[in-house]
């Protein structure tokens, strides 16, 4: 068991970090990439986005294996300090793993609207070949 600061953790992406050229071009290394969805979640995007808890609904995204210094690099340094990061169960092909997932603690507005980071979030999940949300 590493416990130093190249310790590595599954978290989970189901925004635009799931590219991995967004990533990359933050100085994260891309590690053990994995298509996976929260259950009982729905994406919600407003200015940002995050998860919300929703009976029956699946949230998809991407899992990758970061440091801890790559995901404060990723949400403290980026100035997106209104995430929090905390633990989701996630299923991945045939099991269940936990995660980290970073939320937003207060969610958006209803009528909080990003149609511009939509549009990008909707390519994204092609790329990756991601069950499209339903709803924003």
């Amino acid at each position: 068991m590493d416990n130093s600061e190249n310790r590595l953790v599954d978290v989970f992406f189901y925004g635009l970090y799931m590219d991995e050229k967004i990533l990359a071009s933050k100085g994260v290394k891309i590690r053990n990439q994995r298509k996976a969805y929260a259950k009982d979640c729905v994406l919600r995007v407003g200015k940002m986005a995050t998860l919300l808890r929703a009976e029956k609904k699946e949230a998809h995204g991407l899992v990758y294996e970061l440091t801890h210094k790559e995901i404060d690099i990723l949400y403290k340094d980026s100035g997106l300090i209104e995430y929090v990061s905390e633990a989701i169960l996630l299923q991945v092909n045939t099991k269940s793993i936990p995660a980290l997932v970073c939320n937003l603690l207060v969610p958006p507005l209803k009528d909080d609207k990003n149609e511009q980071y939509v549009e990008k979030l909707l390519v994204c999940m092609n790329k990756y070949k991601l069950p499209l949300p339903k709803d924003y």
